[in-house]
């Protein structure tokens, strides 16, 4: 069953519902993407009682999904350093932040060979005051509807996976 951009769309963010927020039609950096997810997770130890906390760590995944017809090389190149600053400025680094995770997940009908190479060469990872205050890496994922492929950078294998698992023919 052939399914368009925008009803693969739907169907991975119903997957991602489930323990991302969600947040439509999300303005950043000039690029308007369809939909933005945000995943937050607090843990904390204690010493003997909650008062007395030993020590917290705080992980964030910031996933903007963007739905296009055809693809090419400029455009991707733009789409990745766009959304790559807009996550940027969503990390906030403290000290007890551990990871943070900006993923771009492309869904397009078709992209050209071009456009794959440089997504595929794409990579991105920030230490905050020699890793004290965390980390940060760029995760991109994308589909070409019309034939089903899927392509990551080396980062991105569990968005990869996770396109697989909701659109991999069976």
């Amino acid at each position: 069953m052939e399914r368009t951009p925008q009803e693969c769309l739907e169907k991975l963010l119903n997957a991602y519902s489930h323990n991302y927020d969600l947040t439509r039609d999300v303005e950043a950096e000039g690029v308007c993407f369809p939909a933005m997810a945000h995943f937050f997770l607090r843990d904390e130890h204690y010493l003997v009682r909650r008062d007395k906390q030993f020590y917290a760590t705080e992980q964030h995944d910031y996933t903007y999904f963007y739905v296009a017809g055809r693809l090419d090389a400029a455009g991707a190149g733009d789409l990745a350093e766009r959304a790559l600053k807009a996550g940027l400025a969503a990390v906030k680094p403290h000290k007890e932040h551990m990871s943070s995770f900006v993923t771009l997940v492309i869904l397009a009908e078709t992209i050209d060979p071009e456009a794959k190479k440089l997504l595929k060469r794409t990579r991105f990872h920030k230490n905050y005051r020699l890793a004290l205050h965390g980390w940060m890496e760029y995760h991109i994922a994308a589909m070409e509807c019309s034939t089903r492929t899927f392509l990551s950078n080396p980062a991105g294998r569990g968005a990869r996976k996770t396109l697989e698992a909701n659109f991999a023919a069976k």
